[in-house]
């Protein structure tokens, strides 16, 4: 493409350099040693830019393992990460895929919705890169609720996910606007949780009555009318934040389902803000931050 801003561009023209890689190693390190000219930064540039990859495959992340025979290829030209309706790629590499998705996005198919979900707009995705590429479920966000996710994209990396979740995750904080000022700065919330053949779930003292849960907040802000909150999980159930909030009388607005009389932002006041957890194969820590919706921060 003979754009102005490539004829910018001082690498404009220049062939893409391609590399051979002839013992294991991580991506970054294997940049440094093989590449000259360029330095750590550039490199992220490059990697953030979607012109690094790895058989093919582009990749993003700087500790990405590469393997011997496998080729590594830097591509002077940007390379446009496509746009998707409600669900925006944070990362990606040959494991995972870690998203931001909108409110009112499914996580997964239903029977009314089987298309215009987070999961089938992945599996599109990774089919467009090959088409034997497949999607697998983690962990869910309820339609109303935005923020982060992430996906595997084999078999054995969802196992490996979801058998080790306590230990791999290292941080799940959410963002939440309730009704009315809350009292305590920060608190921790335990009940057992059961959901109901209506699809509802109840909160109880007694352990036989459901699993348990626990949530710790801390208050963000808060005026006459609404409180902010950092949530974070101990333990990941169903709708768990949502009845935690009603059992302290202070329900999430927009939430009618739990409690709610109010819907100031005409959406539910529930945001995943921060995911991290330990990479399953290369045991990195990774941490991944979206911003507080706007729209929450206009009710203080």
């Amino acid at each position: 493409m003979n754009s102005k801003g490539n004829l910018h561009n001082p690498n404009f023209g220049k062939p893409d350099i391609k590399v051979k890689v002839n013992q294991d190693n991580t991506l970054m390190k294997f940049l440094l040693e093989n590449v000259k000219g360029k330095n750590r930064d550039n490199f992220k540039t490059l990697l953030n830019n979607g012109q690094v990859s790895v058989n093919g495959e582009i990749v993003t992340w700087y500790n990405q393992p590469v393997l011997s025979g496998q080729e590594v290829k830097i591509s002077w030209e940007k390379q446009l990460r496509k746009i998707y309706a409600g669900v925006r790629i944070i990362f990606e590499d040959q494991y995972v895929i870690v998203i931001e998705k909108d409110t009112g996005v499914l996580s997964i198919s239903t029977e009314k919705e089987k298309y215009q979900t987070a999961y089938s707009i992945l599996s599109q995705h990774v089919k467009e890169q090959n088409p034997s590429n497949k999607i697998f479920v983690v962990h869910r966000l309820d339609r109303e609720t935005s923020g982060i996710m992430i996906f595997a994209k084999s078999e054995d990396i969802q196992a490996k996910l979801q058998e080790n979740w306590n230990d791999t995750i290292i941080e799940r904080t959410y963002v939440a606007v309730v009704e009315k000022p809350v009292e305590k700065d920060s608190d921790i919330i335990t009940s057992y949780l059961r959901e109901s053949k209506a699809l509802i779930v109840y909160s109880s003292q007694n352990p036989e009555h459901g699993q348990q849960a626990v949530t710790h907040y801390r208050v963000i802000k808060k005026n006459a009318k609404y409180s902010l909150l950092a949530v974070n999980l101990e333990t990941g159930r169903k709708n768990q934040i949502r009845v935690h909030m009603q059992d302290i009388k202070h329900p999430v607005v927009g939430d009618k389902k739990y409690g709610s009389i109010v819907n100031p932002i005409n959406r539910l006041g529930l945001h995943a803000q921060v995911l991290a957890f330990t990479h399953p194969i290369t045991k990195e820590q990774m941490r991944f931050e979206t911003s507080v919706p706007s729209i929450f921060l206009k009710l203080f």
